[in-house]
């Protein structure tokens, strides 16, 4: 955005700085609905958003190594050229929650639950910064919200391609339905959930957009036997993998009704 001698502002930090500011006041929000007190949500900052961001940095780095393997120092330390994996920051963030939570004394995954819809929807807010950076669109499109990707931004092989889908766009989208499910299901079956089911919930739905929006992408990523993108092979892993932990969580809940005599 602009630059005052070592000091840069850029949109892509702008927006995730964003993300987490309404992550944190809609978490403080759903802590006092279930009873919480609403600062939590601050403190727990300290402990889930650095953990996050080493979690996101080292799943780039892992997930994306051969950009590093020939001169691995200084450059895995280089956020600033780019390079965070959502999951490896909610993996990271998770465990930055369970510290915090034993701590506090607090039921991480009633915490969890709280902290999930806020969560979501900074992902929503942080993809905006994709748009600025010109990165992680999807084929080639002629469609009417079709952006216009700069020659030196596209892959190779698309040289001659001047639209793309806007995939950010289709997660930003997602993220929102998503968040706006969640805060409806903690509050329409608030009495019939376990702690946790809220949590598993978002990531078996994010993960569940998230395929087909990885399926659209044409960036580079890394793959799996040399063929399949890596996100595409975890997303559809995770969203069934929780889709099913959710349904064993309350496949024996419910109670036989009484025999009629």
């Amino acid at each position: 955005m602009f630059e005052v001698g070592p000091f840069a502002l850029r949109y892509y930090g702008l927006f995730i700085a964003l993300g987490i500011i309404v992550a944190t006041w809609l978490s403080g929000r759903e802590l006092e609905r279930k009873g919480y007190d609403g600062t939590l949500a601050l403190d727990s900052l300290f402990y889930i958003v650095p953990l996050g961001f080493v979690g996101a940095r080292a799943y780039h780095v892992i997930t994306d190594y051969g950009l590093y393997s020939g001169d691995p120092f200084p450059g895995v330390f280089e956020v600033w050229n780019g390079g965070l994996g959502i999951y490896g920051g909610v993996v990271g963030g998770f465990v930055g929650l369970l510290i915090f939570a034993r701590i506090r004394g607090i039921n991480p995954w009633a915490f969890a639950d709280a902290v999930a819809p806020g969560l979501v929807l900074a992902q929503a807010i942080g993809r905006w910064g994709n748009y600025f950076n010109q990165e992680l669109f999807g084929r080639p499109s002629d469609l009417p919200w079709a952006i216009r990707i700069a020659p030196e931004n596209r892959p190779v092989g698309y040289s001659d391609a001047a639209t793309f889908h806007p995939t950010f766009l289709y997660e930003s989208i997602w993220d929102v339905v998503v968040c706006l499910i969640l805060l409806w299901v903690a509050r329409r079956f608030a009495e019939r959930l376990k702690n946790g089911d809220v949590f598993v919930l978002y990531v078996s739905l994010y993960s569940f957009g998230r395929f087909f929006v990885e399926a659209l992408r044409v960036d580079p990523a890394f793959l799996i036997g040399g063929t399949i993108r890596g996100n595409l092979f975890v997303s559809s892993v995770l969203a069934l993998g929780f889709a099913m932990i959710l349904l064993l969580r309350h496949s024996g809940s419910r109670r036989k009704r009484p025999e009629s005599r």
